[in-house]
């Protein structure tokens, strides 16, 4: 039997995809290269926002109007939080299957196939799979997630609604996935999770974990994703500092930059507190590239808390930054909380901020012109027609997967994707940059 499995949303949804291919490998199913060829189509689904709900279901609608005979399992984040009443009103797909035990995929596809009688599945904790994990990343690149769930219970967020409580992987676990994937080829491994900086219940739960991680043999990256600022580890520089090998990148998610709204989303933090932080990572790792996301629109937010939020952003000069609407999520915190702003307004207000971010992001790539560093080659873009190069596009420490710019490499002999090559940054192509081998 054949499976086609649409990994669909987040990364972390690209893991549990690639977990539960495993699984399915490990227990005689076949992985088709398209949904013409498979007897099942799985749809790893988000749910986390409005309209991340509404892609996945239109997802599951246009599967079953282009393969009316074959057999369709909605997996994932939107199963998990609402498997009871979709099971009940959602005739297209054939079965369900959530995320808190991944294990559970080959019953849950047996389940789709009329093999097997249950309905719904949710057990409590996380399970890996067997057999070896597909890597659905671009060649040379890997996440690693290192916990689950959240116990952070930012009020807009529906997260612990559908990964539960913050569970951590035991250390030892996660060394040995790392060890596998840099025995693969694997050169850069990206840590993630809901909140990494909480791994193990602390903050020094992270910083025994790099230091850990530090032991392994080679060369290769380490790039940290998802780090709370409110948690954030205060000697976590000094293990990239110690060690190459860990990229001074840190992803850390501000929201905000009024304290009043930062409050209303259960966040510690305040802007001049986010700006020293910003500063101390700085001031010991001047190549630091600092990553953020801000929300907009969220119920109370003024005018004046849109200005704090515009300030923040200038003083800040984040590297790079995403924009997010506010999505009214039932059942969080914020969802009868007063002051709702529009649709329209806080998408106007986020596009003011994409378009701030616009020249703060080119500035802060120009200062790497120059740089010798390295190179992580992704893909062949285009054969040149000017000369005897070859384009290829890949990735620098600057740039994490999927979310930023991209590095253009030139090459006149053939490049193989997934190598780690010494490179110099010759230039920048708006948020892009050029670099030539060495």
């Amino acid at each position: 039997m054949k499976y086609y499995l649409d990994p669909f949303g987040c990364v972390k949804n690209q893991v549990d995809a690639e977990t539960m291919m495993a699984s399915l490998n490990s227990s005689g199913w076949e992985s088709a290269d398209d949904a013409a060829a498979a007897d099942l189509l799985i749809i790893n689904s988000c749910g986390f926002i409005e309209s991340a709900k509404k892609e996945s279901l239109n997802a599951v609608f246009s599967w079953r109007k282009m393969y009316p005979e074959k057999k369709i399992l909605l997996a994932g984040c939107l199963a998990q939080r609402y498997g009871g009443e979709l099971s009940a009103s959602l005739p297209e797909a054939d079965a369900f299957f959530g995320n808190r035990d991944l294990s559970g995929i080959a019953a849950a596809a047996a389940l789709a196939m009329g093999n097997a009688s249950d309905t719904y599945t949710t057990a409590a904790l996380p399970h890996n799979a067997a057999g070896v994990r597909p890597l659905l990343s671009l060649p040379g690149s890997a996440y690693v997630k290192i916990s689950e769930g959240c116990n952070n219970h930012c009020t807009f967020c529906s997260i612990p609604l559908i990964r539960g409580p913050l569970q951590s992987r035991p250390p030892e676990e996660v060394f040995d996935e790392c060890i596998q994937l840099l025995g693969r080829g694997i050169k850069e491994l990206c840590i993630i999770g809901q909140d990494i900086a909480s791994y193990n219940g602390a903050a020094g739960g992270l910083i025994a974990l790099m230091e850990n991680l530090k032991k392994l043999p080679g060369h290769f990256w380490v790039r940290l994703l998802y780090i709370h600022p409110d948690h954030f580890p205060a000697n976590l520089p000094d293990i990239c500092a110690s060690d190459p090998r860990f990229l001074p990148y840190f992803d850390l998610p501000f929201q905000h930059g009024s304290e009043k709204i930062l409050r209303a989303m259960n966040r510690r933090g305040t802007a001049d507190s986010y700006l020293r932080l910003i500063e101390n990572i700085r001031s010991r790792l001047p190549s630091a590239v600092i990553r953020s996301t801000f929300l907009l629109g969220f119920p109370g937010e003024t005018g004046d808390d849109f200005n704090d939020l515009l300030n923040f952003q200038k003083e800040a000069k984040l590297d790079w930054a995403g924009c997010f609407a506010y999505s009214r999520e039932e059942d969080t915190a914020a969802f009868s909380l007063p002051g709702r702003v529009s649709k329209k307004l806080a998408a106007e207000r986020k596009k003011i901020v994409e378009m701030a971010q616009v020249s703060i992001s080119e500035a802060r790539m120009e200062r790497f012109v120059g740089m010798n560093t390295e190179v992580l080659v992704e893909e062949q873009f285009e054969p040149l027609t000017d000369g005897p190069e070859m384009l290829y596009l890949g990735r620098l420490f600057c740039q994490a997967p999927e979310v930023d710019g991209s590095a253009v490499i030139r090459s006149e002999k053939p490049l193989t994707p997934g190598a780690l090559l010494p490179c110099k940054i010759t230039g920048r192509l708006g948020f892009d940059l050029e670099v030539a081998l060495l």
